[in-house]
């Protein structure tokens, strides 16, 4: 037998469900990266046909780790979010602050503390305005174990996140095979002695079977969407603006055909329905649904990302808003982020099944 695949200098683990349903749509293997903050590399789905494909836009584990080890668009572990499930923490989305001289790191204000994050993304456009992006365990390795086939856990005694974060953490990260559907579990705990700030999310690449964007169909349960300046830099204006009745209203049981609208959105005063909050990515012509449930209250915002000319949907169900220590925000605006007192913790969940959806509605 050949040498295991490292990437993060971990090897790549793979889940198999024990006990799929007989019939139907289900999820029924996954690929996770411990050495890359526990990410979900790749998922497999059994469709109603029996047919497998793939759930998820990413290339396969040795691909995936020339981009990841090194790869040129690896900086502070960025690739961990270009394909995948990359796994957010201690803050989702962006955080601006002040460019610092001579460094890839900027000088920013969280929870009133100052911090040092990395300038790792920002806009492209001559001038654009450059920033902290989606955490601070991308490239972070895990201790795990796997007790079962069908489970993995991995723990991370974060601390200050390399004194760049206020107060002292310890995560705890959970993926699960079970009963057709694929379950994500995520635990922060305060050990330090102050306040922890602490913001959680996940960045799933949502496959289009079919390769027809423009008749996928997006269900969000969202009175309001966050305004941003443009869809380079993605910032927010700090206006928040209704969704009833407008192009970004996927309110509607069965969801809103995407067209050509490009989506980098977050959408916030989110509907609960059923004690969580619970969005579609649907795919008529390939008659297969995926519903993406979170039941963690402290879920306030889903951040989609859908360019018209990609085959995926990114739905990232996340705490915070973006750049939520921002000034731009209304005073007294709840922007999401989580204070844990000393010796506290807060768990995040995510649970995704798949579905059958009638005939093709094109084609």
């Amino acid at each position: 037998m050949g040498k295991p695949l490292l990437i993060g200098g971990a090897p790549v683990i793979s889940l198999t469900a024990q006990h799929p349903p007989p019939e139907g749509p289900a999820f029924v293997a996954a690929q996770v990266l411990p050495g890359r903050g526990m990410m979900l590399l790749q998922a497999r789905l059994r469709l109603a046909d029996g047919r497998m494909v793939d759930a998820l836009f990413a290339p396969p584990a040795e691909q995936a780790a020339l981009k990841l080890d090194g790869g040129p668009d690896d900086a502070f572990g960025n690739g961990a979010f270009s394909f995948g499930g990359a796994l957010l923490a201690p803050y989702a989305n962006r955080i601006t602050g002040h460019a610092l001289p001579g460094e890839r790191a900027i000088a920013a204000v969280v929870d009133g503390r100052p911090v040092r994050l990395p300038m790792n993304w920002g806009g492209k456009a001559p001038g654009a305005r450059r920033y902290a992006m989606h955490g601070l365990i991308l490239d972070e390795a895990f201790q795990f174990s796997q007790p079962r086939p069908d489970r993995l856990r991995g723990e991370l005694a974060a601390g200050d996140f390399g004194r760049r974060w206020p107060s002292q953490a310890e995560l705890e990260i959970e993926w699960r095979l079970d009963g057709g559907g694929l379950q994500l579990v995520m635990r922060a705990k305060n050990v330090g002695r102050e306040p922890l700030p602490m913001g959680l999310g996940w960045h799933p690449y949502f496959l289009l079977p079919s390769g027809r964007r423009e008749q996928a169909r997006l269900r969000v349960p969202a009175k309001l969407r966050a305004e941003v300046d443009d869809y380079d830099e993605v910032l927010p204006t700090g206006r928040v603006l209704a969704t009833a009745g407008g192009p970004y209203d996927f309110n509607a049981p069965g969801g809103r055909a995407l067209g050509e609208l490009y989506l980098d959105d977050s959408f916030t005063d989110l509907v609960r329905e059923g004690g969580g909050v619970t969005v579609e990515v649907i795919d008529p012509a390939a008659r297969l649904g995926l519903r993406i449930r979170s039941a963690s209250p402290r879920v306030k915002a889903v951040q989609v990302y859908a360019p018209p000319d990609q085959a995926f949907v990114v739905v990232e169900p996340q705490f915070n808003l973006a750049d939520p220590y921002s000034s731009v925000w209304p005073a007294g605006l709840d922007t999401g982020m989580a204070r844990l007192p000393p010796g506290e913790q807060l768990t995040y969940d995510v649970r995704v099944e798949a579905f059958t959806v009638g005939n093709p509605t094109i084609g």
